[in-house]
């Protein structure tokens, strides 16, 4: 075993105890006692350890885990960026949060207008008619869309509309949720700087296309110039437009979707409105649609009555019908709501331009150490392609792994595609001038290092508990229990 292995997790020693339950001193009729086929016959095979052990243990733990709350995480708008803890402890009042899913409507008035009010907010926000909240996260949302889009042509007779069209830089999610809404992906060439490649669009345009999926700005941080050109084309040949609002952030109080041309969306309400996400959950992803396309929206939905409180729709004639329990994640939605309304429409119209602006001045402070492979104004995000000088051979994960060292979470590195060694950095807009200023000079240490000191940075991290582990191995063969970690020792 090795003296990491011992130092974080085993701290077991024969014989050592942390708790004993007492004896039962009521037990005088013999009323507790187990029947002899429901005993052990073994000792449990567990780690003996004292309670104090057990306490030291997971607080050393927890504490070897980076945070949103602890550091700068450069791959934020996407996946972490920080949330005003009110949204938490709004959530958790207990006049939302002890409500009951199967309570009538007339029980449920405040969660109801809660809902109804948040619908009506993001469809405000994206520039759309109507919104869903039913999904539970960005590809549950996807789907729901593209079901939407399928629903919607095959109500009109059209039913060879099959295909749906790609960029090749797309998120992994488009073409996966297409495949699942029974559609057949048709991919699209892009430019260099990622844009569609508009030409190479123009003859995939038929009378087989149910759709265009585009995230605008798309997946290197660039907005699509000739977006409306795009969505004219698409219409013309009788197809929709699903906008992927994975990459909405900067274009909060600036640029709608609906705007743009497009017919469909999902919002992450996790990413873009105040729900911690990562390890899985908790998620939503709410669907918006143009006024053409409301009567296929999924049920229950909610709705204002003419004498001023809340009602739940069940059914439609050409609804999806359900996509998710009773009304999706409820809590998710009530952080989302205080946000926008603790931010305001004054407020919220900052969030783009602050994002965009953290992340042009990390790229033009970088440039001269790290790749950059498409010049120009980029929005919420850029992507450096690796070192400038590769000379010595040090690699996108090499810079990642020393950044550990300096105190700081990686970016996204080897995405996107397009370039071997992506590195895509995404600072959002709640990081200050201080934290962008000694994360860029860190980035200037590691660009340095790498060319003066190459194997000290290909060796990172160096002050991490473990440096190197078998990635492969970790994924193929995880321990995940202690009797593994003892057999594997």
């Amino acid at each position: 075993m090795k003296y990491y292995d011992k130092l974080i997790f085993e701290l077991s020693r024969p014989g050592r105890q942390g708790y004993e339950l007492p004896a039962d001193k009521y037990d005088t009729d013999g009323i507790a006692d187990i029947p002899a086929g429901l005993l052990r016959n073994q000792e449990l095979d567990l780690p003996e350890v004292g309670e104090l052990d057990v306490v030291r243990h997971y607080t050393n733990l927890s504490s070897k885990n980076f945070g949103v709350d602890t550091g700068f995480y450069p791959l934020g708008s996407c996946t972490m960026k920080y949330n005003p803890k009110i949204n938490e402890e709004v959530a958790a009042m207990p006049q939302f949060a002890g409500l009951h899913p199967l309570q009538d409507a007339e029980s449920a008035q405040g969660a109801l207008e809660l809902y109804y009010n948040l619908q009506k907010a993001l469809a405000n926000i994206a520039g759309l008619a109507e919104f869903t909240l039913n999904p539970y996260a960005g590809a549950h949302g996807e789907l729901t869309g593209l079901m939407v889009m399928r629903q919607y042509h095959i109500s009109r007779g059209d039913t060879k509309r099959t295909k749906v069209i790609v960029p090749n830089s797309a998120h992994g999610t488009n073409p996966a949720s297409a495949m699942v809404a029974g559609l057949e992906v048709v991919e699209v060439k892009s430019k260099p700087n990622g844009s569609i490649d508009v030409e190479d669009l123009k003859p995939l345009l038929d009378d087989t296309v149910a759709g265009i999926m585009m995230t605008n700005p798309n997946t290197l941080g660039m907005f699509e110039t000739e977006i409306v050109e795009i969505a004219k084309l698409v219409h013309e040949a009788g197809g929709l437009l699903y906008y992927d609002g994975a990459n909405l952030n900067p274009m909060l109080g600036k640029v709608r979707p609906g705007d743009m041309g497009f017919d469909i969306m999902h919002i992450n309400l996790h990413k873009t409105f105040s729900t911690p996400h990562g390890g899985g959950g908790p998620g939503s992803g709410p669907v918006g649609v143009a006024a053409h396309l409301t009567e296929y929206l999924p049920a229950p939905h909610v709705f204002k009555k003419e004498d001023g409180t809340f009602g739940v729709t069940r059914d439609g004639d050409k609804s999806l019908g359900s996509v998710s329990t009773f009304l999706g994640n409820f809590g998710v939605m009530m952080k989302a709501y205080a946000y926008i309304l603790s931010l305001g429409k004054e407020n919220i119209r900052n969030v783009g331009p602050m994002a965009t602006l953290n992340a042009n001045y990390i790229k033009e402070s970088l440039k001269d150490d790290y790749l950059l492979p498409i010049g120009g104004v980029c929005k919420h995000e850029f992507v450096f392609d690796g070192l400038k000088d590769k000379s010595t051979g040090v690699t996108t994960l090499n810079v990642a792994k020393r950044l550990l060292d300096y105190g700081f979470h990686a970016p996204t590195i080897y995405f996107p595609l397009l370039f071997h060694e992506s590195m895509m950095i995404e600072p959002t807009e709640t990081e200050s001038l201080e934290t962008l200023d000694e994360f860029i000079d860190v980035m200037h240490k590691v660009a340095k290092e790498a060319r003066e000191t190459p194997d000290m940075v290909k060796n990172a991290p160096l002050t991490t508990p473990i440096s190197h582990p078998d990635e492969t191995t970790a994924a193929k063969k995880p321990i995940l229990s202690y009797k593994q970690m003892k057999a594997n020792a």
